[in-house]
């Protein structure tokens, strides 16, 4: 773990992988003084940048950074009771162009691929790419497949996707290359709504096939 300066009120913890940042995100959030000293915790995918309140020293920060033996409490697919009860269902149909490929990928008929990512709920560990776009983490392990060798040039919005350990749904249309096994009508971003993004850091997402 090292802790760097990031500009005049963040500080940058640098963690080893995804499960520290995660539960170093939500010890951070848990801890009785992050009220009064934080005004966002912002988890990346080997960071997490916490902002200080205005007037509050960024070396008071480093007092609610949890030691070592504590970063490895929660695991990817829960969070703190609090974020936990944040629970969005996204309706899919599962018909993406590369459902075929991501079941020779894995070993599994396209039936249990659809099986496998309803089945596990996942939980927002970051936003980022695009406005609207959370990366979703802690499913089926067995979903865990490359990007596509060749990005196509427009991903339609709606589009859900796999790509490494993330499953994640691309709130507008956009270039990408994360292998697409189907689509849901959520709006994932939407300016008149408050706040805009459907999915925040920590809150947990359900896949739900689309009758």
């Amino acid at each position: 773990m090292r802790l760097l300066p990031y500009g005049d009120r963040g500080l940058l913890v640098e963690l080893a992988d995804m499960a520290e940042v995660l539960a170093c995100a939500d010890a951070v959030r848990a801890d009785p003084a992050a009220a009064t000293l934080l005004q966002d915790v912002v988890p990346g995918a080997r960071t997490v940048l916490l902002v200080a309140r205005p007037g509050v020293a960024v070396d008071q920060l480093r007092a609610i950074v949890p030691a070592h033996q504590h970063r490895h409490r929660s695991n990817p697919g829960a969070g703190e009771q609090g974020l936990s009860q944040r629970e969005t269902v996204i309706p899919v149909v599962y018909d993406g162009p590369d459902l075929a490929d991501v079941a020779r990928l894995t070993g599994l008929s396209e039936r249990e691929v659809v099986t496998a990512h309803t089945a596990t709920p996942w939980r927002v560990a970051f936003g980022g790419f695009a406005p609207g776009f959370a990366y979703l983490v802690g499913g089926d392990p067995r979903l865990q497949v490359p990007r596509r060798e060749e990005a196509r040039t427009s991903v339609p919005a709606g589009s859900v996707g796999l790509a490494g350990e993330f499953s994640g749904v691309y709130p507008r249309a956009s270039p990408g290359g994360w292998q697409l096994i189907g689509r849901t009508d959520l709006a994932l971003w939407d300016l008149d709504r408050d706040p805009p993004a459907l999915l925040s850091a920590g809150a947990t997402v359900v896949f739900e096939e689309a009758r």
